[in-house]
């Protein structure tokens, strides 16, 4: 049973995950989202290696600060969303003792982006049978592992053994994200990560995270986290005037 409010960031692995009557399939990227009092179950039947999880657990004063809003922490789970991955891989670097980020600073500026892009957000309750549940969680995997390289929609179609339009269909309906969105999602999670714990310069970065076009990059990135590549790496070194401003404005 959930004994506070929380929000989890899965960093690597997958599993299932059933509260209030549904279940959800989480992915790198996805969020696990924890109300007083809500039951739930975890099951671990995908990847062997288990999952990989940041949680923050938040007190009442910062549940009130960012918005008490009941939709959002009763949404159970949510996709995988580029303004919050590139925060939680931030979160993660500072947990690993990387960033000179505090880790209560970075979870607070990813609780107050959870707020701000699940307020009012209603969550559609989707059903699949447990092959295509199957079928997509693996099909994630093998995106997450070879994002970096050319991935189109024929390519992982073949590698699951699909039509393409039947495999965007059972993707998108089980996982919540198109196959494309999720490579994108998938690259800007690598170049956060990169960005955090490496001195390569941007171009470097957008290159290795799979991204042919460096404004391209810029441009994504910018939108994801709200700050430039180059100012997200000065945050994580420490620059905590970026964080103070963010937290100002979602908050």
């Amino acid at each position: 049973m959930h004994h506070s409010f929380s929000i989890s960031y899965v960093r690597a692995g997958t599993f299932g995950y059933r509260t209030r009557g549904k279940t959800y399939e989480l992915i790198a990227g996805s969020v696990l989202v924890g109300c007083p009092g809500d039951e739930y179950l975890c099951t671990h039947d995908h990847h062997p290696c288990g999952d990989e999880c940041l949680s923050f657990q938040l007190i009442p004063e910062l549940v009130e600060l960012i918005g008490d809003h009941q939709a959002a922490w009763r949404s159970g789970a949510i996709p995988p969303l580029p303004e919050l991955m590139v925060v939680g891989e931030l979160a993660k670097a500072s947990a690993a003792g990387i960033s000179d980020i505090a880790l209560d600073e970075a979870g607070m500026l990813f609780a107050a982006r959870f707020m701000q892009r699940l307020a009012g957000r209603s969550q559609r309750s989707l059903k699949a049978r447990s092959v295509d549940r199957r079928r997509a969680i693996e099909a994630a995997l093998w995106i997450d592992e070879h994002s970096h390289q050319p991935v189109s929609l024929e390519i992982a179609a073949r590698q699951a053994d699909l039509s393409p339009f039947h495999f965007l269909r059972l993707f998108a309906k089980v996982l919540g994200v198109t196959p494309h969105q999720y490579v994108v999602r998938s690259r800007l999670r690598r170049a956060a990560r990169l960005l955090t714990d490496s001195t390569r310069s941007v171009t470097e970065v957008a290159l290795d995270a799979g991204f042919a076009d460096v404004s391209n990059f810029v441009r994504t990135f910018h939108r994801a986290a709200g700050v430039s590549p180059r100012r997200f790496r000065q945050a994580a070194q420490g620059n905590r005037k970026i964080f103070q401003d963010g937290i100002a404005r979602l908050a």
